[in-house]
């Protein structure tokens, strides 16, 4: 066998994002691109805002040399400059540039973090459903994730999580607002969470990190808000991106920022800048570090994201479908009216709409689907939807 057993097995057990994925561009092809309606991939549909090519062009303009040299590990020091002071209000806490590491984007910056963090066998528990790849992020450096179940309404189960923390774990990873729920954690609910990783450290000898990955903080709805970790727990971390806010997912920059009051800021931030380096990500990509100083707190119009979420509602709705809906991110997560969510997502697929069966974020009996897509194709998708549905009344 050329390729390792390991990476064989994954292979064999594609994402279900990428296989739909996959599977859209074969129906593409052979029904026409506009008969196929794709909601598969979390793809921002939105433009970048005109700033960011405003900014672009007029850093490319400005290069001069050494501006595609190396830099330090942490990423240019006027760019953590930029970032720390915009985090300062939007965390509500006073932030450095030492407590900043800009990354290949939030993908990166959990790597980074993981590898500064895990021992082998070291647990990282995480709210499901989840996004697929964590699992994949935590084995790569000898770490083990284990899912621990959300309330039917996708909110936090302290309960659960505190039976679910042993001495092997080492991380409690989150993600809000949630891929593929949509849904934002309260901040009665992160207080809380705070208290029982304090506590469980203390009975455990040593601290549990809470990681927070943060890649849709603004793509936020109906006035809702993404509270800051940093308030509800001291030995905190975020691990955010560019991609998702100002539609420049293939640019992959982001960055992680370490709580300023962790007990080992030091060690962690030279920690992550080493393992910044020896993953081979060496620093995040200069030209976009440049641009994305100059863009603190812009996004492309977050109300066209309302629009299409509530366009997508109200006709499932209609429908029958029953589900929560997302306060942030451009995702809803049905039930299926079939206990067989695969089997669902393929009655879908017979009706050439393409979504993601929640089997593949271990969110069994729903399924995901990626709104971030044109008006027409949300639209066009309903008369399928209500189809398949009727099946099942």
């Amino acid at each position: 066998m050329t390729v390792a057993r390991k990476i064989n097995d994954i292979m064999a057990k594609s994402s279900w994002i990428r296989k739909m994925f996959e599977e859209g561009a074969r129906l593409k092809a052979e029904h026409g691109a506009e008969k196929v309606f794709d909601f598969s991939l979390g793809n921002p549909v939105l433009p970048p805002p005109e700033k960011f090519n405003e900014i672009l062009r007029d850093t490319v303009d400005s290069c001069g040399l050494g501006d595609h040299c190396y830099m330090p590990q942490a990423g240019y020091p006027q760019v953590c400059v930029s970032i720390a002071d915009y985090l300062t209000k939007e965390q509500g806490v006073a932030i450095s540039c030492d407590e900043i590491i800009m990354t290949c984007g939030a993908a990166g910056a959990l790597n980074v973090i993981f590898k500064a963090l895990l021992d082998p066998g070291d647990e990282v528990l995480t709210p499901s459903p989840c996004f697929v790849e964590y699992r994949f992020y935590a084995d790569n450096h000898g770490g083990v994730l284990k899912m621990v179940g959300t309330r039917p309404d996708f909110t936090l189960d302290l309960e659960a999580l505190g039976d679910a923390i042993t001495e092997k774990t080492k991380v409690v990873l989150i993600n809000s607002p949630n891929n593929p729920t949509g849904q934002i954690y309260s901040k009665s609910s992160l207080d809380a969470l705070g208290k029982l990783l304090a506590e469980k450290s203390r009975d455990y000898g040593h601290i549990i990190y809470l990681v927070s990955d943060e890649p849709y903080r603004k793509i936020v709805f109906d006035d809702a808000q993404v509270p800051s970790i940093f308030q509800s727990y001291h030995q905190s971390i975020i691990a955010t991106s560019y991609s998702k806010d100002i539609s420049i997912p293939g640019e992959r920059i982001g960055f992680a920022a370490v709580n300023p009051a962790a007990t080992h800021k030091k060690e962690l931030m030279a920690g992550m800048a080493l393992t910044n380096r020896i993953l081979g990500f060496v620093n995040a990509p200069a030209l976009m570090q440049r641009v994305v100083s100059c863009m603190q707190g812009m996004s492309v119009d977050i109300g066209e994201y309302k629009r299409k979420r509530d366009l997508l509602c109200d006709g499932l709705d209609d429908a029958g479908y029953e589900f929560t809906t997302p306060s942030g991110a451009f995702y809803l997560f049905p039930r299926s009216p079939i206990a067989d969510d695969v089997a669902f997502a393929k009655d879908l697929q017979q009706e050439l709409i393409l979504v993601v069966p929640g089997s593949g974020f271990a969110g069994p009996g729903h399924f995901r689907i990626a709104f971030c897509v044109d008006d027409q194709t949300i639209v066009n998708a309903l008369p399928g939807f209500r189809k398949v549905m009727q099946k099942y009344k």
